[in-house]
């Protein structure tokens, strides 16, 4: 038996959620049963437990786009029972069961190892909001975007992925720009993570012109829509923005001004498909540019249990920093 926690659809439509016993036995058929130490909590996460559709697109269904664990059992001939091993992405969570549970079916292309450098709360402290932000960083750096270009704005600062864009970025010695709609209140918090500026969200949520006074070397943007059109069109020449999240919105109410008159790229960020080789270059980049001490700062430990009013809290944007779900509590 193994416990999780289960998302319902009844005939009718109406969804539940409820901390679960299973049977081995109703594990996915897959190749590589992994025993679940941690979890953690990612705004898609929070969709779908707390709205189900569209993120959740198999029914019943366990959430968690990330986990962290050790292998039990393998007929994969990459991976052998004791190997260390994270998860992110792959649709797991959405189509597949995922990683709030302390047992996890998976294939073995889905698996990452573990970095040295990491403990399992680690790595899902980092999760796929870390994961994605440093997606991010190397886009930046790919784009000869580095320390010296000039400011970076990363949106959403104290998200998930923002806390940890802002922490590495400053580690690595960019003037870094935090934008966010939680200044007054987690200001000193965004100082604390390397932050050199603080900027309302306010700033960049109207409509944009086609070109604004071009301000920025580059910027990670979780917000999408009006948020990202501006800063897009404050980008200086031959700039760079990784896009990787829409709390604002999908859409991008843009022009192509910044683009063929200051030669700005717009980067997007997939982190669920990256391959085996990006993902290992972009975890064991982390190891290596987040100070561990910056991770603990931003990082809160929930239990399974207390999972639906965190789902409910971070959709509200009043989540700080990551937050990991010790499944075995």
């Amino acid at each position: 038996m193994f416990t999780a926690l289960l998302l319902s659809r009844d005939d009718d439509g109406n969804r539940s959620h409820a901390i679960t016993q299973l049977d081995d036995a109703e594990l996915p058929d897959r190749p590589v049963i992994v025993d679940v130490e941690c979890s953690t909590l990612n705004y898609k996460d929070g969709l779908a437990i707390v709205n189900g559709a569209p993120v959740v697109r198999t029914w019943p269904m366990v959430p968690g786009i990330d986990l962290a664990g050790t292998v039990a059992q393998s007929s994969d001939p990459d991976w052998s029972p004791g190997d260390r091993v994270i998860v992110n992405g792959w649709d797991v969570g959405e189509a597949h069961w995922g990683g709030m549970a302390t047992k996890a079916a998976m294939e073995g292309a889905w698996l990452t190892p573990l970095p040295d450098a990491y403990t399992a709360h680690q790595a899902m402290a980092v999760g796929t909001a870390g994961y994605t932000a440093m997606l991010c960083v190397l886009a930046l750096e790919e784009h000869d975007i580095g320390p010296d270009a000039g400011p970076v704005v990363v949106t959403g600062a104290a998200g998930g992925v923002g806390s940890v864009a802002v922490a590495v970025l400053a580690e690595l010695g960019y003037e870094v720009v935090a934008s966010s709609g939680r200044i007054d209140t987690e200001g000193d918090y965004l100082r604390e993570l390397g932050a050199a500026q603080l900027i309302h969200r306010d700033e960049l949520s109207e409509p944009a012109r086609p070109l604004g006074k071009a301000r920025f070397a580059g910027g990670i943007d979780t917000v999408g829509s009006h948020t990202l059109a501006n800063v897009v069109s404050q980008t200086q020449p031959h700039g760079c923005v990784a896009a990787c999240g829409l709390a604002q919105g999908m859409d991008f109410p843009s022009s192509v001004a910044p683009f063929i008159l200051r030669a700005v790229t717009l980067a997007g960020i997939n982190c669920v498909y990256e391959p085996a080789a990006r993902r290992a270059e972009a975890w064991n980049r982390l190891a290596d540019d987040l100070d561990p001490a910056k991770l603990d700062a931003m990082t809160a430990t929930i239990g399974l249990a207390e999972v639906p009013e965190a789902a409910a809290a971070i959709l509200a944007g009043s989540i700080r920093g990551r937050v990991v779900v010790d499944v075995r509590n």
